[in-house]
């Protein structure tokens, strides 16, 4: 029996299964423009040949770590030959919310705060969250907001700055093994019919802001040295 496309996204395909799960398709395509891969932007402009297999690579190799640290996810199990993995059903929050965990003052939050703060500058893993919005520029959202605006629970939110802070620093050792320092990293966050936070979607390169020896590593870069010295 044929598996049932229920979504096509930019970067993966969503395939309903016969058990209740579904099955995810990594593609090759990969956001950017002009032919130029950033995962920062909203559509997809190239393919690369392998990336949806090194992705897939990636997020396999962390969850698997996540899982067996006792923290939930959707993850299942995966298929390299098929470029596929297996997902629990999740919800989504409100219309899709991004959990990032920050090592380093870089980035969006430097060009907030940055007459506050060094460039680089240390962070004690600190956690935001912004709404997946193109148009608004995925505009911030705090704690307070997402309880008022029925998106989650104050559990809810605990359970995911909780498992947010405890996945980054799982990665972040995992990354300094290898010579590589993680800046910050990108989640996202579902909940199962019980109201339970699980970590959905993908670990990969194009999540997550890395730098060895004082140099940023392009997403590209990163899965070839990550799988290089692993």
């Amino acid at each position: 029996m044929e598996n049932k496309l229920v979504y096509v996204g930019k970067t993966k395909n969503v395939y309903a299964l016969d058990n209740g799960n579904y099955l995810l398709e990594f593609k090759d395509d990969c956001t950017g423009k002009d032919g130029v891969f950033d995962p920062g932007e909203n559509s997809v402009g190239l393919t690369i040949e392998g990336v949806g297999d090194v992705n897939l690579r990636m997020s396999m190799y962390f969850f698997e770590k996540i899982n067996a640290a006792g923290i939930k996810t959707h993850y299942v199990s995966a298929d390299l030959a098929k470029t596929t993995m297996e997902v629990l059903p999740a919800k989504v929050f409100g219309k899709g919310l991004e959990v990032i965990c920050r090592h380093k003052a870089v980035g969006s939050f430097f060009r907030r705060y940055g007459q506050y703060i060094e460039e680089g500058a240390d962070l004690p893993a600190y956690v935001e969250t912004t709404f997946k919005n193109d148009e608004l520029g995925d505009p911030l959202v705090t704690k307070d907001a997402l309880v008022i605006l029925g998106v989650m629970t104050e559990e809810q939110y605990e359970a995911i700055k909780e498992m947010t802070q405890k996945i980054t620093q799982i990665v972040a050792d995992d990354l300094k093994e290898k010579g590589l320092v993680l800046y910050d990293i990108k989640f996202e966050y579902g909940y199962d019919a019980e109201g339970k936070v699980m970590l959905i979607d993908e670990i990969a390169s194009g999540n997550m802001r890395v730098y060895k020896d004082g140099k940023y590593i392009d997403p590209m870069t990163l899965s070839k040295l990550f799988f290089a010295e692993a």
